[in-house]
């Protein structure tokens, strides 16, 4: 038995979208907080099962007759790391044997608030834990890139304070599939995986391919963090959120996501989405 947390939210609902593909839904289990966000899953036969990460004698419950477990990480803004030593601590006591943690890409040793502190911590929780483990280094998500840069074509300009940083994106779905390809293979024990786009791309890199799709210039403008967080503030994000996404575009410019690897690649059987295919499919779905 598989069992996948955040299972309502994205990466926890499409990894299991691509295990339904190969996995009889019997051997498919779904963490979720609310079991009305669940139906569909249900519908398809996988198990659902109810408990926050928050609640011990829950996730002691839901992991029972479970083999491996994929740990969607906490949100930010929230205790992250007693939140992911519970389900550790849990899953352990339930007698799982393998743990799956999903981290965040780390290329170089800069630290992002919110982020890289709780990473650490976990892993090296789940490392003492006796529990067999995986941990699974994510890159970016494609699909992020709306938070940073705006979800419309810019109109002349991309203004985001990365520098000449890049970043190897990568799909939500493509990560997913990768994702399940490892929770239903064998010969990852004690091991971590960075699950990254083949190819890093500047923000100057996005702004020409916008160019060219748009057919009118379109520029990249690096600007300060303090110039960029009073920009998202004026567009109705509260503070916080907006040093957040700031904080991205300060780890774009240090390295911390640009590393690429072959192994989605390798895992998915053929070359990840390209910038040009998500811009062309996301921001420009008509031509």
């Amino acid at each position: 038995m598989i069992l996948v947390t955040g299972a309502t939210g994205g990466l926890g609902h499409q990894t299991i979208d691509v295990l339904l593909k190969t996995t009889p839904a019997t051997k498919i289990a779904a963490l979720v907080r609310d079991l009305s966000k669940a139906t569909d899953l249900v519908k398809r036969g996988v198990d659902v099962r109810q408990a926050d990460y928050g609640d011990y004698p829950a996730l002691m419950q839901a992991f029972r007759g479970v083999e491996k477990v994929l740990l969607v990480s906490a949100v930010a803004f929230t205790d992250r790391v007693r939140q992911h030593r519970n389900v550790i601590d849990a899953a352990q006591q339930a007698g799982v044997k393998h743990l799956f943690y999903t981290s965040i890409q780390r290329s170089t040793n800069f630290v992002m608030p919110e982020v890289t502190e709780s990473d650490l911590a976990t892993e090296a929780y789940l490392k003492a834990s006796g529990l067999t483990y995986t941990i699974l280094k994510n890159g970016y998500y494609f699909e992020g890139l709306g938070y940073l840069i705006g979800s419309e074509v810019p109109d002349t300009e991309i203004r985001f304070p990365a520098g000449e940083g890049k970043i190897a994106f990568v799909k939500r779905t493509e990560l997913a599939a990768a994702t399940a390809a490892l929770l239903t293979s064998e010969g990852h024990d004690d091991q971590e995986y960075t699950l990254s786009g083949s190819e890093a791309y500047s923000f100057a890199d996005i702004a020409r391919e916008f160019s060219a799709l748009a057919g009118r210039p379109i520029s990249y403008q690096s600007i300060e963090l303090s110039s960029y967080i009073a920009q998202q503030v004026a567009a109705g994000f509260p503070d916080f959120v907006a040093n957040f996404l700031a904080q991205w575009g300060a780890a774009a410019q240090h390295g911390m996501l640009a590393g690429t690897l072959d192994t989605v690649e390798r895992l998915l059987g053929r070359q990840p989405t390209s910038l040009r295919e998500y811009l062309k499919t996301t921001y420009f779905p008509n031509t």
